[in-house]
């Protein structure tokens, strides 16, 4: 979670404010957007470490509808409080994780996508969020700059929430170099996809055509 909180932060930092208006790899979303929904993640987050620490229920959203009214809102905020807040929810967040004791930490909460974890999955949200919307910041971050363990996790995230779901292809996923597969449960015969694990992660997520010259299938939304 820390490096990938380096890693969105150092990506803003290298962005000039005008930067932030311009549209990102995400549909209909701005810099603008992209910065209001990762400092609103992290208080999002706050939300499930209080859970974790005090046993209250407290959901990360009260619905999607108020998560995406908070995104717009924080949208038209000046740059510059958009740092702001971007910085000082993450600083919270972490104070808030730190405070967690083993018990806690194995406290189950549930994610805005109605799942239930152990509170220790926090951290792994958290990482999953700011390491892939570095990328989406168009900042000069690629798939091909984030941590192999880190790609291998998403990845196997990933194609387990694609296998559960089932609304998508069947695929077979072999990534290149590092003598790793997935398979992915859906319609159909299973699709070969070979690449690197950058390129997986960025086809999986909805970031790539898919690698190679051999066109992949189109995927469903992820999340």
């Amino acid at each position: 979670m820390a490096e990938g909180g380096r890693t969105f932060f150092a990506a803003l930092a290298g962005l000039p404010d005008d930067r932030l208006d311009r549209p990102t790899a995400l549909t209909g979303w701005t810099g603008r957007h992209l910065v209001a929904h990762v400092a609103a993640n992290a208080d999002a987050l706050v939300n499930l470490a209080h859970w974790a620490r005090t046993g209250e229920e407290r959901p990360m959203y009260t619905s999607f509808e108020q998560r995406d009214a908070d995104i717009q809102a924080g949208a038209v905020r000046s740059a510059a409080e958009l740092r702001s807040w971007a910085a000082a929810s993450a600083e919270q967040l972490d104070r808030r994780l730190s405070e967690l004791d083993e018990r806690q930490w194995s406290r189950p909460v549930r994610t805005a996508q109605g799942r239930t974890v152990p509170a220790a999955e926090i951290a792994w949200l958290r990482a999953r969020e700011v390491m892939v919307h570095a990328v989406d910041l168009g900042a000069g971050v690629g798939f091909g700059d984030l941590p192999a363990d880190f790609l291998t996790s998403l990845i196997d995230d990933i194609t387990a929430k694609r296998s559960g779901a089932g609304d998508g292809p069947a695929l077979t996923l072999t990534a290149t170099g590092v003598h790793s597969s997935w398979t992915v449960a859906g319609t159909g015969d299973p699709a070969e996809v070979t690449g690197t694990l950058a390129e997986l992660a960025a086809y999986l997520s909805g970031r790539g055509p898919g690698p190679g010259d051999r066109p992949a299938p189109p995927l469903p939304r992820w999340l």
